[in-house]
C-alpha cells in the first residue's frame, strides 16, 4: 500500500505526542495517591508553582507526609540543565518549602529509606 503524504504526516505526528506523553510525569505517575484528599492543592497547582520556583523539566513527583508546614508536601525532581534540583512545595499551603539541588549522596539515602519504608 502507498502512503500519502498526510498519513505519514499524521503517524509521525501520533508517534511524536506518544513519545512526548511517556516522557512527562502525569497525574497518574506519581507516588501518593492515597494522600490526595488531605491535599488542598492539586498535582498541576503543585507542578506549577514548582515549575515557577525552579524552571527546568520535572522528572520525578511524589505526594509524602513529611516535617515541615503542613506536615504533607509535592516533592518533585526538576532536572535544569545538567543538574537535578529538589522542590518540595506544601500541599495545603501551597507555599515552597525547598528548593536544593539534590546531590547523588542525598538521593541514594531516599532511596535506601523508602525501600526500607516500604518492607515495613
Amino acid at each position: 500500500m502507498k502512503m500519502t503524504l498526510d498519513m505519514a504526516l499524521i503517524a509521525a505526528v501520533s508517534l511524536l505526542a506518544t513519545a512526548t506523553l511517556a516522557a512527562t510525569p502525569s497525574a497518574a505517575n506519581y507516588t501518593g495517591h492515597e494522600l490526595a484528599g488531605s491535599a488542598k492543592l492539586s498535582l498541576a497547582q503543585a507542578r506549577d508553582v514548582a515549575l515557577k520556583a525552579r524552571p527546568g523539566k520535572i522528572v520525578d513527583q511524589e505526594l509524602e507526609k513529611e516535617a515541615g508546614g503542613s506536615g504533607l508536601r509535592y516533592s518533585f525532581d526538576i532536572k535544569s540543565h545538567t543538574t537535578i534540583y529538589e522542590v518540595g512545595v506544601d500541599a495545603v499551603t501551597g507555599k515552597v518549602l525547598e528548593n536544593g539541588s539534590e546531590s547523588a549522596a542525598k538521593e541514594a539515602g531516599e532511596a535506601k529509606t523508602e525501600k526500607a519504608g516500604a518492607k515495613h
